[in-house]
């Protein structure tokens, strides 16, 4: 009989091929629609850096059997060194003639030699956590550069110039997109942020690093308010869309 609260079934997870899968069908729908932009570029990169990811978050949850040999290779020289430092101490000199000196010396060495044992095995066990860290941390400063790109891409697109005319400057950017393309390029921008916040999941799902999880969230954060701004830009050319309708 099952407890009351209990739940059974699949766990969900995020499946990191069919993350890659949506990146390639939004870049080849950007490049259908937007040849040879730079948005286009920028989403065949982060395809590239999707199968890469997918690879990293596969290696992440497997052991790394080198340092784990090493940590075995610790742990039996220290074992080997306790028998021969013991094999050293006349023991029955000492229970005889009761030489405290020697039996005092004897166990100060293996002491010694426990401790650095122990401090060279707690070095090696950390250090797979630490290297896999580092890694993870690199890789996600690489998703946050393609997020500020992004940002970058959409942040001189506005619809109230595509709506309402206004007479350009000569600093002013070249904009010859229509309203339905100007529209269609901010959204594939949005796609493309929340596809980056999923390929950082992927991260968190991979550990129970604490620290690997809380820059997760702070990239999720960080997408999240940049897609909320390409939200309030669609959502202006939506309402101007609407007036324009009406005046009609």
């Amino acid at each position: 009989m099952a407890k009351q609260g209990e739940r059974h079934g699949p766990v969900h997870t995020l499946d990191a091929a069919s993350v890659t899968a949506t990146l390639e069908r939004l870049s080849a729908r950007i490049a259908e629609r937007f040849p040879q932009s730079g948005l286009s570029r920028v989403c065949n990169d982060l395809v590239v850096t999707a199968k890469a990811t997918a690879r990293r978050v596969a290696n992440l949850s497997r052991p790394y059997l080198g340092l784990q040999f090493l940590v075995l290779l610790t742990l039996v020289a220290l074992v080997c060194a306790q028998v021969y430092v013991a094999g050293l101490i006349d023991w029955r000199s000492i229970h005889l003639h009761q030489d405290i000196v020697n039996l005092t010396q004897g166990l100060d060495a293996m002491v010694n030699l426990v401790l650095l044992a122990g401090g060279a095995i707690w070095f090696l066990v950390t250090a797979e956590q630490r290297l896999k860290r580092r890694r993870t941390l690199r890789a996600l400063f690489e998703l946050r550069s393609f997020a500020h790109v992004i940002d970058m891409h959409q942040l001189t697109k506005d619809p109230t110039i595509v709506l309402g005319g206004g007479m350009p400057t000569a600093a002013s950017p070249e904009r010859r997109m229509s309203q339905f393309e100007l529209s269609r390029y901010l959204e594939y921008c949005s796609e493309m942020l929340a596809l980056i916040s999923k390929l950082a999941a992927l991260y968190a799902g991979a550990t129970h690093d604490e620290t690997i999880i809380s820059a997760v969230n702070e990239m999720e954060e960080l997408t999240s308010d940049l897609g909320r701004k390409i939200w309030q830009k669609i959502m202006i050319l939506s309402q101007l869309d609407e007036r324009a309708a009406g005046k009609v």
